[in-house]
């Protein structure tokens, strides 16, 4: 696998390819713990001590912890240990919760990371298909919006008005605290994206 693995990177080095998302990602059924890069963290020492500082490492950070994590702090080492691996930023699962991500990252900075922790931004656009993501990643949608879109039912175009505004609203305030950027999963989807980013004045209207 590392040959694999080392092989694959060379050709991205040399088609230019300069950052890197490393993820340990979800296993398919039957592979067990997944071969010689257990955890994320292995993957990014890999990379490290192959390629230097050739590509700027992006691993993932999860505010409300991850669904396999034994407690939140062991959660929280691990992610302190993969930015020790070599980490030099880290994107976080979506939230709607700030308070989450405050929460997570000084905690994160009192064990001493001090890498970009971006905040992950998922637009809503279908209330069945976000509550089953989130109920697959662990990530919390709060009663009083779970509570509206189920009210909505079948009424996309309320769905996605009332997404826009709770989502653009989520990334006003984080921009007001001073986040260092906004990672939107589109789920290819660019229309939401660009609607959010053109009520922050951050995109032609």
């Amino acid at each position: 696998m590392r040959e694999r693995v080392r092989a694959q990177l060379a050709e991205l080095q040399c088609m230019g390819v300069k950052r890197l998302v490393a993820l340990r990602g979800d296993l398919p059924s039957g592979y067990g713990l997944g071969g010689e890069f257990t955890y994320a963290r292995d993957l990014v020492a890999f990379i490290r001590a192959e390629f230097g500082d050739a590509f700027h490492i992006e691993v993932a950070a999860y505010p409300e912890m991850h669904p396999q994590a034994r407690s939140p702090q062991a959660d929280l080492q691990a992610f302190a240990d993969k930015v020790r691996a070599g980490a030099d930023g880290a994107i976080t699962q979506y939230f709607f919760n700030t308070d989450a991500y405050f929460r997570f990252v000084d905690e994160a900075y009192a064990l001493g990371v001090e890498v970009p922790i971006v905040p992950g931004i998922m637009p809503i656009t279908n209330a069945t298909q976000l509550m089953r993501f989130s109920d697959a990643c662990g990530a919390e949608i709060p009663r009083w919006i779970r509570l509206r879109l189920q009210g909505y039912g079948d009424d996309v175009a309320s769905i996605r008005a009332f997404g826009l505004d709770v989502v653009t609203d989520l990334c006003d305030q984080l921009r007001t605290a001073g986040v260092p950027g906004l990672h939107f999963y589109t789920m290819n989807q660019a229309e939401p994206t660009q609607t959010i980013l053109q009520r922050l004045d951050l995109l032609p209207v």
